[in-house]
Formats: C-alpha cells, structure tokens, sequence
C-alpha cells in the first residue's frame, strides 16, 4: 500500500499480521484457532450459566469467577473478527478507526482482568484469614462496588489511549505486527512526538497492572503467612488447594503481558515469530485455559457442569 502525504495524518487502514514467512499454509492454523475460540467462548458461558443457576454457587468466590468468564468472553469477542479475518480470510484490511476500537476494548478488558484477579486474591485472603466473617465481608453490595470499579478503571484508563494516536501522524508504514490491534504495535508506525503516549502508557501499566500484581503477592504473602500458622497439615493443605486455580490463572495473564510488553519496549530484534507467538499467548491462554483449571480443580464447578450435561442429555434422548 503505498503511503501519500494525505494519510499522513490518518491511515484509512491498516494491515494485520498473520505468521510471518507461513501466509501460504496460515489458513491451516485457522482449525486449531477456532477450536481455541470454541472453548473460550462454550467454556467460559457455561460457566456463567452455572454459576447463574445453581443456588449453592451464589458465594463470592463464584460471583468474581463469574465476573472473569465474562470478562474472557469479552476479551475472546472483541479479537475474533481480525483474527479469523485474518487466518481464514486472508483478509488483513482493518478501517484505522475500527483498528482503535478494537484495541480499546482489549486494553480494557485485560484491565478489567486485572483488576478481577486482584480482587479475587482479596477473596482468598478473607477466606482464608477470617472465616468465620467471610460472607460478612463479601457482601453482595460490596461485591458489585468490586465489579463496577473494576470496569469504571478500566474504561477511564483506556479512554485517552485513542485519543493520543489520533492526534499523531503516521508515516512510518501501515503493517502492524499481530492479527489484532495492540497500542505499542501502532503507536511504532507514528512519526510524531509520542512521548506523551509512551509516558501515559507507562503510567497506564504502573497504575492497573502494577499496582493490581503488587497486592495480588502482598495478598498471598499474607495468606502464606496465615497457612504457616495453621496446626494442622491437612489443614494447611486444604487452605493452599484453594488458591491454587487462581494461581494458575495469575500466572499465565501475567507472565504472557509482561514478556509481550518487553517485546514490544527491547526487542527490535527479537524474531517476527516470537512477536506473534507471545501475542496469541496474551489472546488465547487465559480465557482458553481459565474455564479449564476451574471446571477441573474445584469440585463445585465440576458437579455443577456434570449435573447440567446430564440433564441436557436426558432431554436428547
């Protein structure tokens, strides 16, 4: 596409990346892509609808892992179109605007996500540390503060992020560097000043996805040290068993987002295959995996989705 002086100021598209060097065999990879996205989208609605109809699952800690399937299933729809546009279609045209859109709602929903974790290390914190006053705590009110702040921040926060790259020009190409639409990746096609991007960027990241991880080990510090103090071993290890799924969960929403934003800040030499393959980490893990770990490892959830197939099955019959 060849870049004149009038889109300069404002690229009418933008070009996706599939897999760099595979764009003849790419369409292949478009099977297990949209298996991945079957199990997001199926895992992470059942999980929602369980939890919705199951009187015994109206606990605190189901009503924020309610709020993370939601939040995956967000996550999982705003990146779809682009990713199959791309993978099935070969089709990697994305309108710039439509490009900043989409990257608004994947920048707010990992905030959200973010936030979410943090708060349920809180729930494990309370349930752990004072039982007894867990639901007195939790309550239903302040849990739905929890949730609403949690999508208050990452609205606000997201807002001016398109803003600033409208303000700037781009002449430096129109070929991002993964199949949706990432602030780093198009903020590197600006020719202007972006100083005042990269510093609200770097605020941004210091203030949801620093601060949330920073109280999230804060959280099982504290949590670590209560299960130290527990007499009994069964008891201790019943207490961990507990954090364990979320955990899990922390782990493969942060290491992905920070060694993708490491990419992005050092790696100008890293290999386009080690852009692109950290990018569908980021995309697919968490909400792939998280319906998975949760459904597997706590016995409420696995009954509850066993009983529902089983009915449903009844009714095939």
């Amino acid at each position: 596409m060849e870049i004149t002086n009038s889109s300069w100021f404002q690229p009418p598209t933008l070009l996706l990346t599939g897999i760099p060097g595979l764009e003849d065999v790419q369409i292949w990879f478009c099977i297990p892509l949209c298996v991945m996205y079957l199990i997001a989208l199926l895992g992470n609605c059942t999980i929602l609808f369980v939890i919705k109809t199951t009187s015994n699952l109206h606990e605190p800690q189901y009503i924020f892992l309610s709020m993370l399937a939601a939040t995956d299933v967000g996550l999982s729809v705003s990146t779809l179109p682009t990713v199959l546009n791309v993978f099935l279609l070969n089709h990697r045209d994305i309108e710039f605007h439509s490009c900043l859109t989409q990257m608004f709602f994947i920048h707010t929903f990992s905030s959200m996500e973010s936030a979410i974790l943090l708060a349920m290390a809180f729930d494990r914190f309370v349930a752990i540390r004072n039982p007894l006053h867990y639901t007195a705590v939790l309550t239903p009110t302040r849990i739905i503060k929890i949730g609403l702040a949690a999508v208050v921040r990452g609205v606000m926060l997201m807002i001016p992020l398109p803003i600033l790259l409208k303000r700037l020009p781009f002449c430096k190409g129109v070929i991002l560097s993964h199949c949706y639409c990432y602030h780093p990746d198009i903020m590197k096609l600006a020719c202007g000043p972006v100083r005042v991007n990269i510093i609200y960027g770097l605020s941004l990241v210091l203030c949801s996805f620093g601060v949330d991880s920073v109280f999230i080990v804060i959280s099982y510090i504290l949590i670590l040290k209560t299960v130290l103090g527990i007499a009994s071993g069964d008891g201790k290890l019943k207490a961990l068993n507990t954090c364990v799924s979320h955990i899990f969960t922390v782990f493969i929403f942060y290491v992905p987002l920070i060694v993708l934003a490491l990419i992005h800040r050092f790696g100008t030499f890293a290999s386009p295959l080690l852009h692109v393959t950290m990018a569908n980490l980021f995309l697919f893990l968490t909400p792939v995996l998280n319906p998975l770990v949760y459904s597997l490892k706590t016995k409420q959830i696995r009954s509850a989705v066993c009983k529902i197939f089983k009915v449903w099955g009844n009714l095939l019959k």
